[in-house]
C-alpha cells in the first residue's frame, strides 16, 4: 500500500469507524504492512494529537482515536464508554470519552514519575472500568501490562508474580489478602502495590484514585514524559500466560503491533458502531475479551457494560439496552437452552416452530419477517440484541441456527 494509499484509507476510516465495505484486497493490505506504517493520523487531524499516535501502537488506536467521539452531540450513547452500575437502583455513572482518555493520561503519567517507565505492571480483579483504565495507562506508554487470571489461587498468583518479574501491581480489594501475603514474604520484585478501591495511600499501599489526582496535577504543571512517550511497536508490550490447564502456564510475548493488527481486523468484519452497547461478560484478561469486547469496543467509540455473572445476563440485556455481545460458544448454548425451555413451558413451542417455517421460506425470497414474527422472543432479551459472536471455539450447529431462525444475528468465528 502506498502512502497516498494509506492516507486517502485512514481518512475514511477516521470518519467511518466500522471498514466493513473494503474489499479483499484492501484488507490483505491492513493486514500486512498498514499496522507499522501508520501515519495518516496526522493527516487526519492537521499534525494534532500525541505525537506517538502514529505509530502502529494501542496509543495510536485509543488516545488519538477518542477525541471524535468526545465531539458528538449529548446524550449520544457514543459519549460514554462506559455504563456503570451504582448502588441506587435505577442509577448507572457513565464515563465519557474525554474522561476516560484524561485518565489514561493522568494515570500514566503518575506511573511514570514513580518511576514505573518501561517496567512491567500486572493487573488483577474482576471486570470493572479500573482494571481497563490500568490497562491503558500501563500499556500507551508506561511499560509492559501483565494481565493476571482472577480465578487462580493465592499461590499461583504469586508464583506468575515471580516468574514474571513485575514491578509493581494493581489489584481489588479481594486480592487484599494475597497481596498482604507477597508483601509480607518480599521474595517478589514488587515495589508498587496499587488498590483500586483506596481512597488514599494506606501504609506502603498506593491508591489508584489518588494516583490519579496525582497525574492531573503533574501534567497541569507540564510533565509530558508519559504523553510524549515513544512505543516500538515490534516489542513485547503485553505478556500473558495460558491457563495451565495440562501443565505449568506459559508466558506469552505479545507487541502492540499483533493486538493493534487484531483490533483492526475485527472492525473491519463487525458491523458495530458507536451507537452499540456491548455486554462484557468474560474475564478480560481472556485475550479474546480484552480485545473484543474491551479494545475494539472502545476503538468505534461503543458503550461497555461489565456483566455481574451468568446468572444476570437476561436482566442486564434489557436493563441496559445491549445490542451486542461477544462471548464463548459455551455462553450461547446456555442461552440459547434456557430460552427454548422457557417457550416451552409458555407452551408456544410449536407455534414458534411453524413461525421459522413460515419465515424461513419468506427469507429465501428475501422478506424478512423474523424480528416481527418473534418479536416477544426479543422483547425478552431486551428488544435491542442484534449481534452475538461466538469465539475461542467451535459454536454448536444447533444454536447458531436456532438464534438465527429466531432474527439474531449470530456468528463463530473461531479458526
Amino acid at each position: 500500500m502506498f502512502g497516498s494509499d494509506i492516507l486517502a484509507f485512514g481518512s475514511a476510516l477516521w470518519h467511518r469507524p466500522f471498514v466493513g465495505s473494503l474489499i479483499t484486497a484492501e484488507r490483505e493490505n491492513l493486514r500486512g504492512d498498514f499496522p507499522d506504517r501508520l501515519f495518516w493520523y496526522v493527516y487526519a487531524t492537521g499534525g494534532g494529537g500525541n505525537p506517538h499516535c502514529a505509530d502502529g501502537s494501542l496509543s495510536w488506536l485509543f488516545l488519538s482515536d477518542l477525541w471524535i467521539y468526545e465531539s458528538l452531540p449529548f446524550g449520544s450513547r457514543s459519549r460514554c464508554p462506559f455504563i456503570l452500575k451504582t448502588e441506587k437502583e435505577g442509577e448507572f455513572k457513565t464515563i465519557t470519552h474525554k474522561e476516560f482518555r484524561d485518565e489514561i493520561n493522568a494515570l500514566g503519567t503518575a506511573l511514570v514519575k514513580m518511576g514505573l517507565k518501561d517496567k512491567r505492571i500486572a493487573v488483577i480483579s474482576e471486570n470493572r472500568y479500573e482494571w481497563g483504565l490500568a490497562y491503558l495507562a500501563i500499556a500507551t506508554g508506561t511499560g509492559v501490562v501483565v494481565p493476571l487470571d482472577r480465578a487462580l489461587p493465592p499461590n499461583e498468583i504469586e508464583s506468575l508474580i515471580e516468574r514474571s518479574e513485575v514491578k509493581a501491581i494493581f489489584y481489588s480489594s479481594k486480592y487484599n489478602e494475597a497481596m498482604d501475603t507477597i508483601r509480607e514474604k518480599g521474595t517478589s520484585k514488587i515495589k508498587c502495590f496499587i488498590s483500586m478501591d483506596l481512597t488514599e495511600k494506606t501504609g506502603d499501599v498506593y491508591s489508584q484514585k489518588e494516583l490519579l489526582e496525582k497525574g492531573k496535577k503533574l501534567l497541569e504543571n507540564g510533565d509530558k514524559r508519559f504523553i510524549e512517550s515513544k512505543i516500538d511497536n515490534e516489542k513485547m508490550g503485553i505478556m500473558l500466560f495460558t491457563s495451565g490447564t495440562t501443565s505449568i502456564s506459559k508466558a506469552v510475548m505479545l507487541s502492540h503491533k499483533n493486538i493493534v493488527t487484531n483490533v483492526m481486523d475485527i472492525r473491519a468484519s463487525f458491523e458495530l458502531d458507536e451507537t452499540d452497547t456491548l455486554l462484557s461478560f468474560l474475564p478480560l484478561h481472556h485475550v479474546f475479551e480484552c480485545t473484543a469486547g474491551f479494545l475494539y469496543a472502545i476503538s468505534i467509540g461503543a458503550s461497555i457494560v461489565f456483566s455481574k455473572g451468568a446468572k444476570h445476563i437476561a436482566d442486564e440485556l434489557k436493563e441496559f439496552q445491549i445490542t451486542a455481545m461477544i462471548s464463548v460458544p459455551a455462553v450461547f448454548d446456555i442461552m440459547y437452552r434456557k430460552l427454548m425451555k422457557t417457550i416451552e413451558k409458555k407452551g408456544k413451542l410449536e407455534t414458534v416452530k411453524k413461525g421459522i417455517k413460515i419465515s424461513g421460506a419468506l427469507l429465501k425470497v428475501k422478506i424478512d419477517i423474523r424480528k416481527k414474527l418473534f418479536s416477544e422472543i426479543h422483547n425478552n432479551l431486551g428488544g435491542k440484541l442484534r449481534f452475538l459472536v461466538a469465539g475461542g471455539a467451535a459454536l454448536d450447529p444447533e444454536t447458531e441456527k436456532g438464534f438465527r431462525d429466531l432474527g439474531f444475528n449470530l456468528f463463530n468465528v473461531s479458526a
